[in-house]
């Protein structure tokens, strides 16, 4: 129905124009400011994965996997094209379709084995794929010296500076995400889905989706059409991934887990099934609440202690520094490097320390007990399990 899907765009844009002259006119918090790329992120990947959910009747779990090779290419083509490139949009762009490519070519060795499978089968399988993805990437390492690209596999012995650095994910990333970027992939992943579901494409992936054998016995080729929805919508996460890792000063491998998947079905499910629109509305509320009630059932299960002597300690990036400092142990310093690779301001306290893994809408949020930051607001020390990592003081970048 094309009124519908007018009606779909005319919402985007709506929101978009809205959003953006309130954060022109300051009228946004800045934690309202740090959902808005995560939900273009979570946006294109209901949409995308609602192509093989609803559109071709597939249900995938693997979709975490895609949007991490995205998400890692992307970082890695954004630092080698820094000095090439200054212009961050454009390097985005660039960015962007490099990690959208990659997670297409990655989903063709996936998918291609796993043509003939169907149902909880397939999603199974798909899961693995997913995992496996995970843990390859933690035993990747890239490093550029001069110019030029040196892999490793298990082998962090590289020439020149790391940017994929094993279990530790990619380091010091350029955070040149933006708003724009974001509704700019939305309405890119709006236009490849709609357009391809109101296609000859389309309406064949449909028919064998409503019945294999009778779309099959007219001539229409299941493994090319069901092929053909596996790479459009991993090529779409892929892109996701890109933007969503250059919204962060580092990701890892630990942010596109399983659950990474299941939350997007749940995007899927609840906006309904084969419902692009509805998909939209459900990533929309549904990050933001997630993320806000994490905040708050946080800072209920970890009330703040009263009267802690906090020691001030700077911790430099170097591993070296982290040893000579008592104040902070070898764990402690892979914790907090996994947080910033950079400079570090962190108030610690007495008590013992237990770490919560949660996402927030500007950074990565680690709740962890009995370590204190400044407030950059205030003179307090304050418990960072109370704040996002955004807010509490320790330094991203």
């Amino acid at each position: 129905n094309p009124r519908r899907d007018l009606l779909t765009y005319l919402i985007v844009i709506v929101a978009f124009v809205v959003m953006q002259g309130m954060n022109s006119a300051n009228l946004l918090g800045s934690s309202i400011k740090g959902f808005l790329i995560p939900i273009c992120v979570y946006i294109s990947l209901a949409v995308s994965l609602n192509l093989l959910v609803g559109i071709c009747g597939e249900l995938s779990l693997g979709h975490a996997g895609f949007m991490s090779v995205g998400a890692y290419t992307g970082a890695v083509c954004s630092a080698l094209l820094a000095d090439l490139i200054p212009f961050a949009p454009l390097r985005l762009a660039i960015a962007m379709v490099g990690g959208g490519i990659l997670a297409g070519l990655v989903s063709l060795i996936v998918v291609v084995p796993v043509l003939r499978l169907r149902g909880d089968y397939l999603a199974i399988v798909t899961l693995a794929f997913g995992e496996i993805i995970r843990n390859v990437l933690n035993c990747l390492y890239i490093s550029m010296d001069g110019g030029a690209l040196f892999f490793g596999f298990s082998n962090p012995s590289l020439p020149g500076k790391l940017i994929v650095n094993g279990p530790q994910g990619v380091q010091g990333i350029s955070r040149i995400s933006t708003f724009p970027m974001g509704f700019a992939l939305i309405i890119v992943t709006l236009i490849v889905v709609l357009n391809m579901t109101n296609s000859r494409a389309g309406r064949a992936i449909m028919a064998l989706r409503d019945n294999r054998i009778a779309a099959e016995s007219v001539g229409i080729s299941a493994t090319k059409y069901k092929l053909m929805a596996f790479v459009t919508s991993a090529a779409l996460a892929g892109m996701a991934g890109a933007l969503y890792a250059m919204n962060y000063s580092t990701v890892t491998g630990a942010k596109f887990k399983f659950d990474t998947s299941i939350l997007v079905l749940v995007f899927v499910v609840l906006g309904g099934i084969g419902n692009i629109r509805g998909s939209i509305i459900a990533a929309t509320l549904i990050t933001f609440l997630n993320t806000k009630l994490a905040t708050v059932l946080t800072g209920e299960l970890a009330p703040a202690e009263e009267n802690v002597v906090a020691e001030e300690v700077v911790v430099d990036v170097e591993e070296e520094a982290a040893e000579e400092t008592d104040a902070l142990t070898r764990k402690d310093y892979a914790f907090l490097k996994e947080i910033s690779p950079n400079t570090l301001t962190v108030l610690k306290g007495y008590a013992e320390p237990m770490v919560r893994d949660c996402e927030s809408g500007t950074s990565f949020q680690f709740v962890r007990v009995g370590y204190f930051c400044k407030d950059p607001d205030s003179t307090d020390a304050l418990p960072v399990f109370n704040r996002t990592v955004g807010l509490n003081g320790i330094k991203l970048g």
